[in-house]
Protein backbone atom coordinates (compact mmCIF):
# COMPACT_ATOMS: atom_id res chain seq x y z
CA UNK A 1 0.00 0.00 0.00
CA UNK A 2 1.44 3.36 -1.01
CA UNK A 3 1.58 6.62 0.88
CA UNK A 4 -1.42 8.07 -0.92
CA UNK A 5 -3.48 4.95 -0.23
CA UNK A 6 -2.60 5.27 3.48
CA UNK A 7 -3.72 8.91 3.52
CA UNK A 8 -6.96 8.12 1.69
CA UNK A 9 -7.68 5.19 4.02
CA UNK A 10 -7.16 7.37 7.11
CA UNK A 11 -9.70 9.82 5.68
CA UNK A 12 -12.26 7.14 4.79
CA UNK A 13 -11.65 7.44 1.05
CA UNK A 14 -10.85 4.63 -1.34
CA UNK A 15 -8.20 5.15 -3.99
CA UNK A 16 -9.72 5.57 -7.42
CA UNK A 17 -6.37 6.43 -9.00
CA UNK A 18 -5.32 2.85 -9.57
CA UNK A 19 -6.99 0.36 -11.85
CA UNK A 20 -7.69 -3.14 -10.56
CA UNK A 21 -5.18 -5.77 -11.52
CA UNK A 22 -6.27 -7.76 -14.57
CA UNK A 23 -7.55 -11.27 -13.92
CA UNK A 24 -5.09 -13.99 -14.82
CA UNK A 25 -5.69 -15.51 -18.24
CA UNK A 26 -6.52 -19.19 -18.43
CA UNK A 27 -5.17 -21.38 -21.19
CA UNK A 28 -8.54 -23.13 -21.58
CA UNK A 29 -10.57 -21.64 -24.43
CA UNK A 30 -14.33 -21.73 -24.07
CA UNK A 31 -16.56 -20.51 -26.86
CA UNK A 32 -19.27 -18.24 -25.57
CA UNK A 33 -22.12 -16.93 -27.72
CA UNK A 34 -22.14 -13.19 -28.36
CA UNK A 35 -23.87 -11.31 -25.55
CA UNK A 36 -27.11 -9.47 -26.06
CA UNK A 37 -26.41 -5.72 -26.21
CA UNK A 38 -27.39 -3.84 -23.08
CA UNK A 39 -27.33 -0.18 -22.14
CA UNK A 40 -23.95 0.97 -20.79
CA UNK A 41 -23.70 1.12 -17.03
CA UNK A 42 -23.85 4.57 -15.51
CA UNK A 43 -20.83 5.12 -13.24
CA UNK A 44 -21.72 5.61 -9.62
CA UNK A 45 -21.00 9.14 -8.38
CA UNK A 46 -18.13 9.54 -5.96
CA UNK A 47 -19.42 10.09 -2.45
CA UNK A 48 -18.01 13.28 -0.95
CA UNK A 49 -16.30 12.87 2.41
CA UNK A 50 -16.04 15.89 4.71
CA UNK A 51 -12.27 15.77 4.96
CA UNK A 52 -12.03 19.34 6.23
CA UNK A 53 -14.23 18.56 9.23
CA UNK A 54 -12.24 15.38 9.95
CA UNK A 55 -8.90 17.20 9.82
CA UNK A 56 -10.14 20.15 11.86
CA UNK A 57 -11.48 17.76 14.50
CA UNK A 58 -8.13 15.94 14.63
CA UNK A 59 -6.26 19.26 14.86
CA UNK A 60 -8.47 20.43 17.73
CA UNK A 61 -7.85 17.18 19.62
CA UNK A 62 -4.05 17.41 19.53
CA UNK A 63 -1.97 19.61 21.84
CA UNK A 64 0.42 20.36 18.97
CA UNK A 65 -0.19 23.39 16.75
CA UNK A 66 -0.54 21.66 13.39
CA UNK A 67 -1.57 23.49 10.24
CA UNK A 68 -2.59 20.84 7.70
CA UNK A 69 -3.77 23.56 5.30
CA UNK A 70 -0.20 24.68 4.50
CA UNK A 71 2.15 21.95 5.70
CA UNK A 72 2.49 18.43 4.31
CA UNK A 73 4.45 17.42 7.43
CA UNK A 74 1.63 18.67 9.68
CA UNK A 75 -0.95 16.87 7.54
CA UNK A 76 0.99 13.63 7.90
CA UNK A 77 1.44 14.14 11.67
CA UNK A 78 -2.29 14.77 12.03
CA UNK A 79 -3.00 11.44 10.31
CA UNK A 80 -0.38 9.61 12.42
CA UNK A 81 1.79 8.95 9.36
CA UNK A 82 5.57 9.31 9.08
CA UNK A 83 6.36 12.99 8.39
CA UNK A 84 10.13 12.50 8.11
CA UNK A 85 12.07 13.95 5.19
CA UNK A 86 12.88 10.43 3.97
CA UNK A 87 9.17 9.50 3.95
CA UNK A 88 8.23 12.73 2.18
CA UNK A 89 10.93 12.17 -0.45
CA UNK A 90 9.64 8.63 -1.03
CA UNK A 91 6.05 9.88 -1.27
CA UNK A 92 7.12 12.61 -3.70
CA UNK A 93 8.73 9.99 -5.95
CA UNK A 94 5.63 7.77 -5.69
CA UNK A 95 3.43 10.69 -6.80
CA UNK A 96 5.70 11.73 -9.68
CA UNK A 97 7.38 14.83 -8.28
CA UNK A 98 10.07 16.25 -10.58
CA UNK A 99 13.45 14.94 -9.42
CA UNK A 100 14.98 18.46 -9.27
CA UNK A 101 12.49 19.30 -6.48
CA UNK A 102 13.28 16.15 -4.54
CA UNK A 103 17.04 16.62 -4.63
CA UNK A 104 17.11 20.38 -4.20
CA UNK A 105 15.20 22.88 -2.12
CA UNK A 106 12.98 20.77 0.15
CA UNK A 107 10.54 23.62 0.72
CA UNK A 108 9.65 23.52 -3.00
CA UNK A 109 9.23 19.72 -2.80
CA UNK A 110 7.00 20.12 0.27
CA UNK A 111 4.81 22.70 -1.49
CA UNK A 112 4.49 20.46 -4.56
CA UNK A 113 3.75 17.44 -2.38
CA UNK A 114 1.14 19.28 -0.28
CA UNK A 115 -0.73 20.57 -3.34
CA UNK A 116 -0.58 17.18 -5.04
CA UNK A 117 -1.82 15.25 -2.00
CA UNK A 118 -4.72 17.69 -1.50
CA UNK A 119 -5.60 17.43 -5.21
CA UNK A 120 -5.57 13.62 -5.00
CA UNK A 121 -7.75 13.71 -1.88
CA UNK A 122 -10.21 15.94 -3.76
CA UNK A 123 -10.11 13.65 -6.81
CA UNK A 124 -11.05 10.75 -4.56
CA UNK A 125 -14.10 12.39 -2.99
CA UNK A 126 -12.63 14.67 -0.32
CA UNK A 127 -14.03 18.19 0.02
CA UNK A 128 -10.83 20.20 -0.21
CA UNK A 129 -11.44 23.98 -0.42
CA UNK A 130 -10.72 25.47 -3.86
CA UNK A 131 -8.20 27.96 -2.47
CA UNK A 132 -6.01 25.08 -1.25
CA UNK A 133 -5.98 23.49 -4.70
CA UNK A 134 -4.87 26.57 -6.68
Amino acid sequence: MGFLDNILAKLGLGSRDTAPAPAPQSEVVIEIPAPTPIAPAVPAPIAVVDVVAQLEKLAAATPQKLNWRVSIADLLRLLNLDPSLAARKEMARELGCPEELIGGDYSRMNIWLHKTVLARIAANGGNIPRELLD
